[in-house]
C-alpha cells in the first residue's frame, strides 16, 4: 500500500527522468513524435508542466481552503498542451522546470491537517490533497516513459509499477480487460496502453491492444 512518503519519492524520481530525457533534446527532437499518437514530445513536455501548475492548484485549496479547481474547463487544459507545444524548446524545458520546482516547494510546506484536507480532480472525485503526490507521480514517470527517450517501464520502480497496476485496473474495470502473461513491467505497460513485447494471453496469443490511458 503506498504512503505519502513513497508517493513524494516517485514525484521526485519520475520529475528527474523527465528532466534529464529534456535535456538531452534539441529542437528537431523535440518535435519529433511522443510514444503517444498525435503527440510531439512538446505536447508531453507542455502537458507535464501544465499539470504541475493544475495540481498545485489543488495544493493551494488544500493550504487555505479556497477552492480551486485544477482547470477552469476541459477546453482550458487541452488550449494549454496545445499553446505549450507550439513554444521553443528552450522555453518549454524551463516552464517544465519552473513548474516542478514551485509544485515541490508548495507539497512540501503541507501541514499534517492539510494533508487531510478535501480536494476535487479534474474528473470530479473528491480525494484528500495527499493524493495529489500521487497524481503526479504517475504523470512523470508514465510520461517520461512517452517521451520515447530510452526510459522504460522496466527502468521505474517496481513498488510504483505494483500500484500503478491497481489503479488501472480499478479505473478500467477488472471484468473490463483480459488476464494477460508477460513480465511485470511489460504487463503494466500493456494496462496502460504503450507499446510491450512478450504480453500474451493464457493460450499464448498475443493481447489485443488497450486504448491509452492517462
Amino acid at each position: 500500500m503506498r504512503t505519502l512518503e513513497t508517493t513524494l519519492a516517485w514525484v521526485a524520481e519520475g520529475t528527474e527522468l523527465v528532466r534529464k530525457a529534456l535535456a538531452g533534446l534539441d529542437e528537431t527532437s523535440y518535435d519529433a513524435p511522443s510514444l503517444l499518437p498525435g503527440w510531439t514530445r512538446k505536447h508531453v513536455a507542455a502537458h507535464l508542466a501544465g499539470n504541475a501548475e493544475a495540481i498545485g492548484n489543488l495544493v493551494h485549496w488544500a493550504r487555505t481552503g479556497e477552492p480551486t479547481p485544477m482547470y477552469s474547463s476541459p477546453e482550458q487544459r487541452t488550449a494549454v498542451i496545445a499553446s505549450g507545444a507550439r513554444l521553443p524548446g528552450d522555453r518549454l524545458t524551463a516552464w517544465f522546470e519552473e513548474s516542478a520546482q514551485t509544485l515541490a516547494t508548495a507539497l512540501a510546506g503541507l501541514t499534517e491537517q492539510q494533508w487531510r484536507a478535501e480536494v476535487v480532480t479534474a474528473q470530479g472525485r473528491a480525494v484528500p490533497a495527499s493524493e495529489t503526490p500521487w497524481m503526479r507521480g504517475r504523470e512523470v514517470m508514465v510520461h517520461a516513459v512517452d517521451l520515447g527517450t530510452g526510459v522504460r517501464f522496466a527502468d521505474l520502480p517496481e513498488r510504483f509499477l505494483a500500484e500503478l497496476r491497481e489503479d488501472i485496473l480499478a479505473k478500467r474495470g477488472r471484468d473490463n480487460v483480459p488476464t494477460v502473461h508477460g513480465s511485470p513491467a511489460e504487463v503494466t505497460a500493456y494496462l496502460a496502453g504503450r507499446p510491450h513485447t512478450g504480453v500474451t494471453t493464457p493460450e499464448g496469443l498475443p493481447a489485443a491492444p488497450l486504448p491509452a490511458w492517462l
